[in-house]
């Protein structure tokens, strides 16, 4: 495993985070989330990624059981506030300051933790005034409830606005976590040089397009038993965009080129995103062990020019690449 600094700052996570959306607290079984966890421990892997929504709080205390007993100096724990949790009442979502200062004590509880080392804001809050969210975010981190602050999903401008206030407040906003892939392009155009001139490192989801460019899916097949296309508890809208034929049949010409690297089609998607300098790490889910020493292996992985030429001449064309697509909900109940 190889480790890289996050944003302008000295604190260091591997280049694989291990995230339990859509697995632990719901799809998985307890004992098998435990397995996964510790499968990423052993590949060398230190940073752990869930956000209080998980299967709305599950997945934090799933995480929090199996890190139990290691040592927390050695790993580095990220959670992330927004997103309805509990009863989902008026106050129970949002970047409040009410919501954030519930919401630490209670990720910091499923956690069994002191402290975070990275709380984020799940997704810009247009119902809350930017100064109230980052003042809230400010005081916990002299609480030393969370050593540093990210975000998630935040377009250019919100960046340089939430970047500006962390400044005048006397902490620092070192990280986004946006979805990014060789499908996915989307930040590469405004949020990527934005985040460069402010010191500020991406920690991408979905380096796999949800799985497509694992290569699993073939054009004009039947979709895999229980896969996550076929699981609406599982993502299976969000990965809809993403099986057309074409899309598919594009993936499957990269098949040759991760051959030819070395690598299996995952770990290739995964060295992919680490090719961008700025990215800070990558963040790999997995309901079966074995998935998380595949996908760590993509670590330290430099993927040679011609090999990046080779894979925007197979999917290039396809990706999505607007820069209006990194949005946030309109309103808290959207």
């Amino acid at each position: 495993m190889e480790f890289r600094y996050l944003g302008n700052s000295g604190f260091k996570i591997s280049e694989i985070t291990f995230g339990n959306w859509l697995t632990h607290g719901s799809q998985v079984e307890n004992d098998v989330a435990t397995r996964c966890v510790q499968a990423a421990l052993d590949a060398g892997i230190s940073t752990f990624d869930t956000a209080d929504v998980y299967a709305n709080t599950a997945a934090e205390t799933v995480l929090g059981e199996a890190l139990k007993g290691e040592r927390r100096q050695s790993i580095e724990i990220f959670t992330k506030v927004f997103g309805p949790t509990g009863p989902k009442g008026k106050n129970d979502l949002g970047l409040s300051r009410k919501h954030i200062m519930e919401s630490i004590d209670g990720s910091l509880s499923r956690l069994q933790t002191d402290y975070v080392d990275l709380y984020q804001a799940h997704r810009y809050d247009f119902e809350t005034p930017l100064e109230e969210t980052m003042q809230a975010f400010a005081d916990i981190v002299r609480q030393g409830k969370a050593l540093y602050i990210g975000v998630s999903e935040w377009t250019a401008e919100q960046l340089r606005n939430g970047h500006a206030l962390a400044k005048e407040l006397g902490f620092q906003l070192i990280s986004n976590q946006p979805q990014y892939s060789m499908l996915w392009r989307v930040i590469e155009e405004e949020v990527v040089p934005t985040s460069e001139d402010l010191g500020v490192s991406q920690i991408v989801w979905s380096p796999m397009a949800q799985g497509v460019l694992s290569g699993k899916y073939l054009p004009g097949q039947p979709l895999p038993e229980g896969s996550r296309a076929t699981d609406d508890k599982g993502g299976a809208k969000m990965i809809q965009r993403w099986l057309r034929d074409d899309v598919l049949a594009a993936v499957q010409e990269l098949r040759p080129v991760a051959e030819e690297a070395g690598l299996t089609m995952p770990q290739l998607a995964v060295a992919w995103v680490l090719q961008n300098p700025n990215v800070a790490s990558a963040i790999v889910g997995a309901s079966r062990p074995e998935q998380v020493a595949d996908s760590a292996a993509a670590a330290g992985v430099r993927l040679e020019p011609d090999v990046l030429k080779k894979i925007d001449a197979a999917v290039g064309s396809l990706a999505e690449r607007d820069p209006a697509q990194t949005k946030s909900p309109a309103t808290r109940e959207a």
